[in-house]
């Protein structure tokens, strides 16, 4: 089943309702849908067939799903690339993908030229609606098999060169109509969507909400336009990464604005710092439900998911006590996802034991574009997705990370992870965020530095935080340094980039504290 029947579908039933809104175009599901077919006669015109890639390259724009859908209806594969790529790094995304053509914004023309592309092979946007304007739209489309690719992902490339990621059409759809019922021409809100289109969280979200008739609403992430947005669109759903929520909350007149139209927020894509999740819960309104998504790119987006009532931290004190423990974790597997934690052994760990996570669901990825053996390694032959993450699940079922099993500090021939000393860290009331990370050492091979975001006002001091280390971890544990900084080096989607603020501390500082 070709993944354009998320707007196929809902445009035969709610032809006239506002599909998708973004950079002040409004698009009904029969216009959405019209102008996906005639880009999918553009596509063929161009040569474009079954199974080429063509990326797209563009920010959070209502014109940028129109090449989307036609992109699928085509029966080509959709290329999303990182906007914020630049160089070499774009010159990769190109000639790796071999993409046969590119739709973009008309600002990143000149660097998709210099990464190679000839100009007869790229269109701007608005090129593309208006060279399609004319033809006869597509009348249905393309049949591809459920294993025929349908988006090509790339991973943000944090320790390498991205690699793309093989996601079917089968695989695609299946997440999306297990999220949702199809359009029924009741009312079931408005989404807005600050998540970029090259991230499986962005795209994900944009699918089910389009499938289930919602109102879309695409926006590049302010935080005085998220609110100003929620606040006059009435805005009933969201997706953010924390560092978005962590900037909603820092935003000066974030009590100001109506927020009280918000019935669902979800947040995920990276870890959530326990303070910026206490003062969500506290000053978002007490209508809105709270939900935490797990997932990967290479596990097709959610696979376990903390829901509404794990937020409410109601009932007797001990169910208090176990929810609040609770929302630590990152919930428990959806219906169609197996999840197993395992040892140093390969043995399944019993509950409350850590070790690496794996998952496995019919969804996963098909593999990795041109890299049979980086496949092989993290999609073993039972299908099971090796994940990198370290973690336990309790006896409840829900799974806890702790980590990256990359993310080890090696000190002297001794495993130390992160989390055990951020934990630490982040205990102390005026720290909103810690990080700990490695530097190199001529002795140790690896010392332990950390670096700390205090909450607004806060005046915290490193020696504190020094003797707080001292007093809960070991010698070897202990962070030789803690820098307190007023942000991290992060991905697009929030990632802290451990190895950022190894390079960045991994020189000899003169003091012990880096604003």
């Amino acid at each position: 089943m070709n993944l354009a029947v998320v707007v196929d579908i809902p445009a035969m039933i709610v032809p006239d309702d506002v599909a998708v809104f973004g950079d002040g175009h409004e698009k009904t599901y029969q216009v959405l849908r019209d102008e996906a077919a005639r880009q999918a006669a553009l596509m063929e015109s161009l040569g474009v067939s079954r199974g080429d890639r063509v990326g797209l390259l563009s920010t959070n724009r209502a014109g940028a799903l129109s090449s989307f859908f036609g992109i699928l209806m085509a029966g080509a594969t959709v290329v999303p690339m990182n906007y914020r790529a630049r160089g070499s790094e774009l010159a990769h995304l190109v000639s790796d993908s071999g993409a046969s053509l590119v739709i973009a914004e008309e600002r990143y023309i000149d660097g998709i030229l210099a990464a190679g592309m000839t100009r007869d092979r790229v269109l701007t946007l608005e090129e593309a609606h208006s060279r399609s304007a004319g033809l006869e739209p597509k009348d249905e489309p393309a049949d591809v098999d459920d294993s025929d690719v349908a988006v090509m992902l790339y991973t943000s490339g944090t320790t390498s060169l991205p690699k793309g990621v093989l996601l079917t059409h089968g695989g695609f759809t299946q997440y999306v109509m297990s999220q949702g019922e199809a359009a029924d021409g009741e009312f079931h809100g408005r989404v807005a969507v600050a998540a970029p289109l090259y991230h499986v969280a962005g795209l994900s979200t944009i699918a089910v909400s389009l499938f289930s008739g919602r109102e879309t609403y695409l926006l590049d992430f302010e935080a005085g336009r998220w609110l100003e947005t929620v606040q006059s669109r009435k805005i009933t759903h969201a997706f953010l990464v924390p560092s978005m929520v962590s900037l909603l909350l820092r935003h000066p007149d974030f009590d100001r604005f109506d927020l009280t139209s918000l019935q669902m927020m979800t947040y995920g894509a990276a870890p959530m710092p326990p303070a910026v999740r206490h003062a969500m819960l506290e000053r978002f309104p007490a209508s809105v439900s709270f939900s935490c998504a797990y997932g990967q790119t290479e596990t097709n987006s959610t696979v376990s998911l903390l829901g509404p009532d794990d937020h409410r931290l109601e009932g007797t004190p001990d169910e208090i006590e176990l929810k609040r423990r609770r929302l630590s974790s990152v919930g428990k597997p959806l219906p169609d996802v197996e999840i197993r934690v395992t040892d140093d052994e390969g043995n399944i760990a019993p509950a409350n034991v850590t070790g690496e996570v794996f998952i496995r669901t019919g969804r996963a990825m098909a593999g990795y574009w041109g890299r049979a053996g980086g496949t092989r390694v993290t999609l073993d032959s039972e299908r099971w997705v090796h994940t990198g993450d370290i973690g336990h699940v309790d006896e409840g079922g829900y799974l806890f990370l702790t980590g990256r099993a990359s993310d080890l500090i090696i000190r002297g021939g001794e495993n130390i992870s992160p989390s055990e000393i951020e934990d630490v860290l982040e205990r102390n009331e005026e720290v909103e965020e810690a990080v700990a990370f490695p530097v190199a050492d001529d002795h140790w091979g690896e010392r332990v530095e950390a670096a700390v975001r205090l909450v607004p006002g806060a005046i915290g001091t490193v020696d504190a935080l020094l003797e707080e280390c001292k007093a809960s971890l070991s010698g070897a544990k202990r962070p030789d340094r803690i820098h307190i900084v007023d942000d991290f080096p992060r991905t697009s989607t929030g990632k802290v980039l451990r190895r950022g603020l190894s390079k960045q501390f991994g020189t000899p500082q003169v003091a012990d504290v880096a604003v």
